[in-house]
């Protein structure tokens, strides 16, 4: 038996052999690892000379790499970080995709294309790919933040607008110059059954799947074997994106994050996000590399302004409108800056839509090479998109009228309303985030009568709060104006629940000065930080010393040893 007859493992070990030589390329350069296995897959590609390696065994292994991937994010974003977001990622992505999509709609129609090709190639530039950003916020810590959330839940919407595209563009194929399939139904028809079939997997997987993952997982952990779990894990993720995509007509990386969605509601979260990784990595590799096998570098040479007017469509165009969306929605800049720099890329629905629109006669074969050079292009560049974030915020917010286009007095979440009660802005607790250790913090001080005022940076948390009674502010508690507003002149303490430490020297300069004597407590990752950090404030916490603290007492307990 030849190599010639075993392509899945040609394709393998050529797409990793060459991906890890080409990966330590690109770091030794300082360029992202990524950009070395991008290069790796046009390498053992169809379009270069050398090692071909199989196009399609690559794109199903990419195909299985999308699935965990986006299981992982699952496990990191629950049904309640959805909905925190829904103000600004529902409206944001809809007026994103309308705007990125005319820009490449017109353009394509400037080049002489049809409207169907114009119309597949707009919405192609307009969808960005959660694998690409997954791995930009992983990879800089920003996944469970604020502004993490907001990017994440945006693209998920981005993602439930394709599919219902990838649903509906073959009935209307035929009526924008190209050719309908065979036995296609009438658009409205198929439009309705789309959404029933979606809403019938999303309500399965939240009433049944909330109930039935968690218990399969605890029968398997009662077994004592790790592989079986990381076995249960992997099946599942696979599994489950499958059979939604078999049964619903949802996409492979929809049904796997909702997976990972409603496992992240049991305890075993955190384990099967650990036993997943390894295998996430590894596939996250070919996805790249298969990305980089479908490119021909001919297009650069014989269409150059073309690849670049795609390129600064991607980069610019869709990402200062987001920016500008998001500023509108009242969110800070360095939130705009951020879902900015995550839209700037294109990534694996693109490379569908873009198919789909080939098979169908809709998008010339130019077209399809077109959007594989911007997504090369923008993939490739992404983490210097995010590079620039900070000195863009530094820039903007040396000039008020730049940094701030809605000045905050225009805010009312940003002010206490006049009919608070004063005696709820006396001796209180100033407590600034309101995440999974915040929420805590504030139910605790709730349940005990305790006054207490909100800061956070999240506007859907705040107005919640406000409809509960809870006094809250909305804004960066680094800001002296809103610590103003929390009345930390007048308060007994400020708790710093957010993990986010940089802006602390500020923040505890600015309530130091409004309030010398106040008490502050913070938490923290890691020792060394809390060492850091004890010069500044009253206490620290971090996890690692209160579980141990905590397990010590009740060991001491259960010895009959006073606490």
């Amino acid at each position: 038996m030849t190599h010639d007859t075993l392509p899945l493992i040609t394709t393998l070990s050529a797409a990793l052999g060459v991906a890890l030589i080409l990966g330590i390329v690109a770091t030794r350069l300082r360029l992202p690892a990524l950009v070395g296995y991008l290069v790796a897959g046009m390498a053992i590609g169809p379009f270069t000379p050398g090692i071909v390696a199989s196009t399609d065994i690559a794109s199903e292994l990419a195909e299985i790499g999308v699935m965990l991937l986006m299981f992982g994010v699952g496990l990191h974003f629950s049904p309640r970080d959805l909905l925190d977001v829904r103000r600004i990622a529902l409206p944001g992505a809809l007026l994103q995709i309308a705007v990125a999509t005319a820009l490449g709609a017109g353009v394509a129609l400037a080049w002489g294309w049809g409207i169907g090709g114009a119309l597949v190639f707009g919405l192609s530039l307009s969808v960005a790919s959660t694998v690409v950003l997954l791995r930009a916020l992983e990879s800089r810590g920003a996944l469970d933040s604020l502004n993490g959330r907001i990017a994440v839940g945006w693209l998920v919407v981005e993602d439930l607008v394709m599919v219902l595209v990838l649903v509906i563009l073959p009935p209307l194929s035929g009526a924008l110059g190209g050719h309908a399939p065979e036995g296609g139904g009438t658009l409205g028809w198929t439009l309705i059954a789309t959404l029933l079939k979606v809403g019938a997997f999303i309500a399965l997987m939240l009433l049944g799947g909330r109930r039935l993952l968690p218990r399969l997982l605890w029968y398997v952990a009662r077994h004592g074997s790790r592989e079986l779990f990381t076995l249960c894990v992997v099946a599942v993720a696979v599994s489950i994106a499958y059979g939604a995509a078999a049964l619903f007509g949802v996409s492979f990386a929809l049904g796997a994050f909702f997976a990972g969605m409603v496992i992240r509601e049991s305890e075993f979260a955190h384990r099967a996000a650990e036993e997943s990784l390894p295998l996430r990595e590894a596939f996250a590799v070919l996805f790249f590399v298969s990305v980089g096998m479908l490119f021909d570098p001919q297009i650069l040479l014989r269409h150059p302004l073309q690849v670049l007017v795609v390129a600064a469509i991607i980069m610019l165009g869709k990402s200062v409108a987001a920016a500008v969306l998001v500023k509108v929605l009242r969110y800070p800049l360095n939130t705009a800056l951020v879902v900015s720099a995550s839209l700037a890329q294109i990534g694996e629905f693109s490379f569908i839509l873009a198919g789909l629109g080939l098979s169908l006669g809709l998008l010339p074969r130019e077209g399809q090479s077109l959007i594989l050079a911007g997504a090369l292009l923008s993939i490739a560049l992404n983490p210097l998109m995010f590079s620039l974030v900070a000195p863009l915020e530094r820039l903007l917010g040396g000039g008020p009228e730049l940094a701030e286009p809605l000045p905050r007095r225009t805010d009312p979440l940003t002010q206490l309303p006049d009919d608070t009660d004063d005696t709820l802005l006396t001796g209180q607790v100033v407590l600034v985030g309101y995440g999974r250790v915040g929420r805590r913090v504030g139910a605790a001080l709730a349940e005990r009568g305790i006054a207490h005022v909100v800061v956070e940076t999240n506007r859907e948390i705040v107005e919640r709060l406000r409809e509960h009674g809870t006094p809250a502010v909305y804004g960066d508690a680094s800001e002296p104006e809103v610590l103003v507003q929390a009345h930390v002149a007048r308060a007994g303490m400020v708790v710093v629940a957010t993990p986010d430490i940089i802006d602390l020297p500020r923040m505890m300069s600015c309530a130091r000065a409004l309030n010398p004597g106040v008490e502050v407590i913070v938490r923290t990752h890691n020792e060394e930080e809390a060492e850091l950090l004890g010069e500044l404030v009253t206490a620290v916490f971090y996890a690692e010393r209160e579980l141990a603290q905590r397990m010590g007492e009740h060991v001491l307990k259960r010895y009959g040893v006073p606490g």
